[in-house]
Formats: C-alpha cells, sequence, structure tokens
C-alpha cells in the first residue's frame, strides 16, 4: 500500500491535534447554542449525521471529544463511484433521517471539494426544520475546486486541489486504513 501514495500532506499527529481542537470548539457552541435556544445541553437534542463511507474514521475521532448527549444517524452518498477520481454527481445511497426538526443538526464529512455532496445534505436537512445546522468537514480544497458554495462552520485543514486518500478516504476502496492523508502516485492509478 506505502508503495502507492506519493506525497504525504498531513500526518497523523497533526490530525490527531486538529480533531482535539475541532471538537473542543463544537462542544463548546453547541452548549452555547443549545442554551440559548432554552435546550438543555444534557438533554440529548445534538445529532450528529456522518456522511458515509469517507467520514467514518474522522467521525469516530471527533465524537470522542464531544462529551454531550447525542445520537449518530448516519447517511450514504455517493459521488465518486469505484475508479472515479473526479465527482459524477450527488447521488442518495441511503435516507437521511426524518426527524430532525427542533434539533441541533452537525454533519460530518471527509472533504469539502465541488460543494454538491454537502450543499444537498444542507438543503434536505434545513427543510426540515431543525433548530440549528453545522458543518464538519476534515478537509477543504480550494474555492476553484468548488461548483457550488457551501457554509462550513469548521474545517481541519485546507489542502491543494489533488486526489488524496487516507484517514477514511479512498480511491476504487481502498487506502481508507492509512492513517496521514496522502497523494496517489500516478502509476497506482488504473
Amino acid at each position: 500500500m506505502r508503495a502507492d501514495l506519493g506525497e504525504t500532506l498531513v500526518t497523523r499527529e497533526a490530525i490527531a491535534r486538529r480533531v482535539e481542537a475541532m471538537g473542543r470548539a463544537l462542544a463548546s457552541d453547541l452548549e452555547g447554542s443549545m442554551r440559548a435556544s432554552g435546550d438543555d445541553p444534557s438533554g440529548g437534542n445534538v445529532v450528529l449525521i456522518p456522511v458515509l463511507t469517507g467520514a467514518l474514521v474522522f467521525t469516530a475521532d471527533l465524537i470522542r471529544e464531544l462529551p454531550l448527549k447525542l445520537s449518530l444517524r448516519v447517511v450514504a452518498v455517493s459521488s465518486y463511484p469505484g475508479k472515479s477520481m473526479a465527482s459524477k454527481g450527488v447521488k442518495m445511497a441511503s435516507e437521511l433521517p426524518g426527524d430532525l426538526r427542533g434539533r441541533h443538526v452537525v454533519v460530518v464529512d471527509d472533504i469539502l471539494d465541488s460543494g454538491q455532496t454537502l450543499g444537498l445534505l444542507r438543503d434536505l436537512i434545513v427543510e426540515q426544520e431543525p433548530a440549528s445546522v453545522r458543518i464538519v468537514v476534515l478537509l477543504r480544497k480550494p474555492e476553484s475546486a468548488r461548483k457550488r458554495a457551501v457554509p462550513v462552520e469548521y474545517v481541519g485543514f485546507d489542502i491543494p486541489d489533488a486526489f488524496v486518500v487516507g484517514y477514511g478516504l479512498d480511491y476504487d476502496g481502498f487506502y481508507r486504513n492509512h492513517p496521514e492523508i496522502a497523494t496517489l502516485r500516478p502509476d497506482a492509478i488504473g
């Protein structure tokens, strides 16, 4: 596997530090929002929605940094099928949770690239009238990669417009288990 990888963009140590800091900031902001809206922060009115499968590893680490009572509801969205390195358009592969009204919703995704996936999810969630919606991404590509503007409240790292793998991100289903964010060597792409 390592022979297929190119440049390491983000080390596992940097990821760990940043995820811890993002968790602290998110927990503090959620508690403040809940108090402002009259919700009890210990009442379990927070719903985290990880976007599968890429955000699985990131979400597992992030929730360990959130000392809040919360529920986890996953959603599957497909935009990079198989060996594709460019988005083929957003396709919902599972239902969005239908009980988000009045809840504090946090969407967790691995990367903000074209903005199509997160834009669609935000629109569908807002239709349910949640108390608040926040988006958390581990990685954000430059604005020039965006096809749709999407407000993102928490960003782990800004990266160049390159195809990356590791820490949950894949190419053709592989490399999710690599603990760092890296590019692929051109000869590994088939």
